[in-house]
């Protein structure tokens, strides 16, 4: 392991010196963990997120993680994320379609829990008849949970979110998860050109006293997670301390959307801003997308592409000020719910 020196999140994420590598989207996801400063990985291996979680476990066999092991099953790896977090410590872990669903009842208590950590999420289908091939549909059960959800067009992004995915959840105004999310082998198996900031440089450690909410303190029982007790009981009051908490949870999301600005350049990226005609697409539907916009422009046709880097929080001034004048909107996705498609059309 080479020696890491700290330095300031600021300029690790946009001064930093880079060098490009021509990798894959799994190696630049775990390469974006080695300059986390990450001190816990928990994950149950599926296809195609092993190939992530293998290289993770590489990493911490040469001392770059503190800890790392394998659950029994994805409820109990999540589950285990967040009592990681609970006790101060930076934690990631990864998932894919299946996974993520049999792990989602714990991931959709991160965000009430203020449980500050990085998932990544490697689609594939979860509907029969079962392929490991990319369908992206289990994003959509991301989307109303009250977490940050960036999804990656290909291996520069990835690499590029998940090392800011650390930094944005831990922002006090924030503190909430990050899933960084792309697409099974199109991106996670095949190679791509990154630009990665020097291995010899990592993020701070995490402050977990530096949080919105108290850390777990075993000495003065009983331990805090959040403002009020994890379970109310049935009646009026309780909801309505549900329903206050959740309001403040969501509030979280919309602030994180100026550290996407500061971080990653915007929620959005706009190739031809006075199109007829918009492809508005994310992850590697914008990929293809761009490929489509230039086979158009070829014909003579005016054509352009919105791509959405944040799909929670949704950025919706932001599209609806570049589609105002447009004559036809594409939506494409590799899902059968179109939950992108419904997103813009709202």
């Amino acid at each position: 392991m080479p020696e890491q020196r700290v330095v300031d999140a600021d300029y690790l994420l946009l001064e930093a010196p880079r060098e490009r590598k021509f990798i894959t989207g799994a190696q630049a996801m775990a390469e974006a963990v080695k300059r986390a400063n990450v001190d816990i990985a928990i994950a149950y291996p599926i296809t195609p997120q092993s190939e992530v979680m293998h290289l993770v476990g590489d990493l911490w066999a040469q001392g770059y993680l503190k800890d790392y092991y394998r659950a029994e099953e994805e409820y109990g790896a999540m589950s285990a994320i967040a009592g990681a977090v609970r006790g101060g410590a930076r934690a990631f872990s990864a998932t894919s379609g299946p996974g993520l669903l049999r792990g989602l009842e714990a991931i959709a208590s991160w965000p009430g829990h203020r449980i500050p950590a990085v998932l990544g999420v490697l689609t594939r289908v979860v509907n029969a008849p079962l392929s490991i091939q990319p369908d992206n549909v289990e994003i959509a059960y991301l989307l109303n949970c009250g977490m940050v959800v960036l999804h990656a067009e290909n291996q520069q992004d990835v690499f590029d979110f998940t090392l800011a995915g650390f930094v944005i959840s831990e922002k006090v105004d924030v503190y909430i998860p990050v899933a960084v999310c792309t697409e099974g082998f199109f991106v996670t198996h095949a190679k791509g050109y990154v630009n990665m900031t020097p291995e010899d440089m990592k993020l701070p450690p995490r402050d977990p006293y530096r949080a919105p909410v108290p850390p777990t303190d075993c000495e003065i029982p009983p331990a805090r997670i959040q403002r009020d007790a994890p379970v109310q009981k049935s009646n009026f009051m309780s909801y309505l301390i549900h329903a206050v908490w959740q309001q403040e949870v969501w509030s979280s999301n919309i602030r994180a959307m100026k550290y996407i600005y500061k971080y990653l350049g915007g929620p959005i990226e706009v190739v031809n801003p006075d199109a007829e005609v918009f492809i508005v697409a994310s992850g590697c539907a914008a990929a293809q997308g761009r490929e489509a916009v230039r086979y158009a422009q070829m014909e003579g046709l005016n054509v352009g592409l919105v791509k959405v880097k944040s799909i929670r929080p949704f950025p919706e001034k932001e599209i609806r000020e570049v589609l105002k004048k447009a004559k036809a909107v594409i939506v494409p996705e590799h899902n059968i719910v179109g939950w992108l498609a419904k997103e813009v059309k709202a």
